[in-house]
């Protein structure tokens, strides 16, 4: 909890890139009342109007769809979520108009961008305190803390906890925590109100980002396995509350989507319509390149992940299932990933996409750690542990400076010898003064940041052309 208080200086207060799109929902949802985006899109930072708005302002006739609203293919989850903190926000705004105080209360005024920075922020910690407790339940307290420091300091999370607050990654780690949760701590025998109520984190975990689908193949599997066991024995009554369980999950996941599944009618004329339609090549999945490619590949960019995704194999010692079904998620999101047109998330620091795994990537490292302290001394395994967790976090977050300040590119692949040299004559010279200007004249350095941002985007369109 003191961590995460002294981290919330870093929370910043801008819609920025895509975050646009998830913010536009609860404002247009909370203030306008209306699924018109038109006033996010022009209020949007300069790399995310550029493309989408004329000449007068107004959204170019491309970004309309086929119901005359404007595209808007992400997901409304993280309004749902922002919500509470929202809505107070709200309520405040217009008590202090009506006193005399003169604050827009139009969801663009600095109360609502603060309170979305701190919702994502107070997610992002319940997603890091949740993997906590459940990796505690398998292995020492001191690996599953260590491991929660590592991946909060070692992965893409802080990114998208606190510097790009308005996406929607933080909130997945969230609700994939949960799920995973509550999936683990009813097991094996699930009531029908405990079917339902897992169905129903699953239906928001699906409204918050349509990729954690791949986290249904827990009680997927776990019922498959259930029916494969009873299939030549007398059980017929378990296999029939099985199955009823099924259906009561399914029903309270369904109802829970069906905010999408509206959105999506109102914007797109039809349910099944995403946005997304043309950007998947499901035969040619691009495997490695996700994993290691200096193109934000996931164990390029964060080593630190190896050690967990080798401990979701370690943690067979303690919960066999659990861990063929994490490693089976695992793949089936590199898979997903590496089948998607972006895979390398274009703007993104790390794999964005996995940031989702932080609960199964705490869980796996804590058992990596465990494994190292039952493979070698305990006295030897926390050393390696401690110290190597402290080496691949400080270049993390180096690595997060670097991103950030456009010392390596934002987009596209990043040259390591490059990265290596900031790391070591770069960094530690220009992190303090940084650090004080992001702390003290925010909007300043964020506006400096966006410039380079647009400098790049155009330098690449104008190479393009050539």
């Amino acid at each position: 909890m003191v961590l995460f208080l002294l981290s919330l200086p870093l929370c910043n207060p801008w819609v920025r890139g895509d975050g646009v799109g998830y913010y536009a929902f609860a404002r247009s949802l909370l203030i306008e009342h209306r699924l018109d985006f038109t006033k996010d899109w022009q209020r949007a930072n300069t790399s995310f109007r550029m493309g989408r708005l004329g000449a007068d302002g107004r959204p170019l006739p491309t970004e309309y769809t086929v119901t005359g609203h404007l595209d808007n293919h992400f997901s409304v989850g993280p309004a749902i979520l922002w919500s509470p903190f929202l809505i107070v926000v709200h309520v405040g705004v217009i008590l202090c108009d009506h006193l005399g105080g003169q604050i827009p209360a139009d969801g663009f005024s600095k109360p609502y961008l603060m309170a979305m920075a701190l919702g994502t922020a107070v997610y992002g910690f319940l997603a890091l305190m949740i993997s906590f407790s459940l990796a505690r339940r398998y292995v020492a307290e001191r690996w599953a803390f260590l491991a929660t420091l590592g991946i909060w300091f070692g992965s893409s999370l802080p990114v998208y906890m606190y510097f790009n607050p308005s996406w929607s990654h933080a909130h997945s780690a969230f609700t994939v925590a949960l799920f995973v949760w509550y999936w683990t701590i009813t097991r094996p025998a699930r009531t029908r109100s405990q079917w339902a109520i897992l169905g129903a984190i699953g239906g928001l975990m699906l409204d918050v980002y349509y990729v954690s689908g791949v986290l249904l193949l827990l009680p997927l599997l776990e019922s498959l396995t259930g029916y494969w066991a009873e299939r030549k024995s007398a059980g017929i009554e378990r296999v029939r509350d099985l199955f009823v369980g099924d259906i009561f999950f399914g029903l309270a996941l369904f109802v829970t989507f069906l905010p999408s599944l509206i959105a999506k009618k109102i914007m797109y004329g039809s349910y099944l319509k995403s946005g997304y339609e043309h950007l998947w090549s499901w035969n040619s999945p691009a495997l490695l390149k996700v994993g290691f490619s200096s193109d934000h590949g996931l164990f390029s960019w964060h080593p630190i992940l190896i050690a967990a995704a080798v401990g979701l194999y370690c943690l067979k010692r303690y919960d066999k299932p659990l861990s063929l079904y994490s490693m089976s998620v695992f793949a089936a999101l590199l898979y997903v990933i590496g089948c998607y047109a972006d895979w390398d998330g274009l703007s993104s620091f790390g794999n964005r996409f996995f940031v989702l795994m932080t609960p199964l990537f705490i869980l796996g490292l804590a058992s990596f750690f465990d494994w190292m302290a039952l493979a070698w001394q305990e006295r030897r395994g926390a050393i390696l542990a401690w110290g190597g967790t402290t080496v691949l976090v400080l270049w993390n977050l180096g690595l997060i400076f670097q991103w950030g300040m456009h010392l390596i590119p934002e987009r596209g692949p990043i040259s390591w010898r490059v990265a290596a040299y900031n790391q070591v004559a770069v960094v530690p010279a220009q992190a303090t003064r940084a650090a004080t200007g992001y702390l003290t004249h925010r909007k300043n350095m964020m506006e400096q940041i966006e410039q380079t941002d647009v400098n790049q985007i155009e330098s690449q369109k104008t190479q393009g052309t050539e």
